[in-house]
């Protein structure tokens, strides 16, 4: 059995800024996450996908993001269990107890839920032998953008991913057609713009309202066909990306007595993102409350305050004081230290 203080479901951006927030408090942190690395949805299925809304960061790749969270918690010795999900959960009177679906079994004194959208998968077209097309040409995800260079590509979606994605691809692809079953989108007005633009230019097509129906080829997909002002049109591509989101499994979590509004997990934002259990807490997208804004930086702000919170579950009548990293510094249980230069401020005479 793994034990540790602080026991993390998700390995995203959330989760992973959690052991920084914990390392600070001198908490240790186990991360257990279904996928075979640490990332979550920015390592697999967009790493590739430039983020603007971090931070000192005015464009990042997701990937990137990843890889710098990893080496900010480096200092403080995480451990994970990666390619298994948490299963069975046993209430301890000091803690929890984790057993995934492989037999691997982590203690944690606090569990924290930070696992996104929860156990996903992504939504599929339903159409006749799509099993065949899948990586044969029929991609749900892109990891690495570059296989998209000089090829014809069909975007089918109408959410912030499919919009980011044809604006992201049509400057590498021969040809770029979006489709979606609305004329309306649901994404970023700005995103939306900047499309028309490209559609006015001609540098990408626009078909609207439109529906997949058909997927053609032998080994990989050759042309795909749609239903459009209900008559079916042929489109010959290379690649067709069906971007239609992510469906969440929450039943583990209801199995586990937590409160859930619409695939989400009610937590208390008026203190410290807990659920109706005591010890457990929810932070990133996976959880709900009045005002929530699903934002990598929201969970970041959840992660902070949780753990503030967990510090007293875990250090029963022992007082924490906040101090800022600028005059503490930053002490790995690595041994090592960071700590802010000293600044003498000379007045003006």
């Amino acid at each position: 059995m793994i034990k540790t203080d602080i026991l993390i479901i998700g390995a995203g951006p959330t989760g992973l800024f959690t052991v920084f927030e914990a390392g600070l408090l001198g908490m240790k942190c186990h991360i257990i996450d279904s996928l075979g690395q640490p990332g979550g949805q920015c390592s697999e299925i967009y790493p590739k996908k430039p983020i603007y809304d971090i931070p000192a960061h005015p464009e990042i790749l997701a990937g990137d993001l990843i890889n710098k969270l990893l080496d900010q918690i480096k200092p403080f010795n995480p451990t994970y269990t990666f390619g298994e999900t948490a299963d069975k959960l046993e209430k301890l009177s000091d803690g929890f107890v984790i057993t995934t679906d492989k037999g691997s079994v982590v203690k944690g004194k606090v569990l924290v839920i930070a696992g996104g959208l929860g156990n996903f998968e992504p939504r599929k077209p339903r159409i006749e032998n799509i099993s065949k097309f899948e990586d044969n040409g029929l991609q749900y995800k892109i990891v690495d953008k570059e296989i998209f260079t000089n090829k014809n590509i069909v975007i089918s979606g109408g959410g912030d991913s499919a919009l980011d994605w044809t604006l992201e691809l049509s400057k590498i692809a021969k040809k770029v057609t979006l489709i979606h079953r609305r004329n309306e989108f649901r994404g970023a007005v700005e995103s939306v713009n900047k499309i028309q633009s490209l559609k006015d230019k001609g540098i990408v097509d626009v078909i609207t309202p439109a529906t997949l129906v058909k997927i053609n080829g032998e080994k990989h997909v050759e042309s795909i066909e749609i239903n459009h002002n209900d008559s079916n049109v042929k489109i010959d591509t290379d690649y067709i990306i069906p971007l239609y989101g992510l469906v969440p499994k929450m039943e583990i979590f209801k199995n586990w007595g937590l409160d859930i509004d619409k695939n989400a997990l009610v937590v208390d934002n008026s203190k410290d993102y807990s659920t109706n259990i005591k010890g457990i807490y929810a932070i990133g997208d996976i959880n709900t409350y009045p005002g929530k804004l699903k934002l990598i930086l929201s969970g970041f702000h959840e992660a902070a305050v949780m753990c503030h919170s967990a510090y007293g579950i875990i250090n029963p009548g022992k007082k924490n004081v906040l101090k800022y990293t600028t005059i503490s510094g930053v002490k790995g249980f690595d041994g090592s230290e960071k700590k802010a230069k000293k600044i003498e401020i000379n007045s003006i005479k």
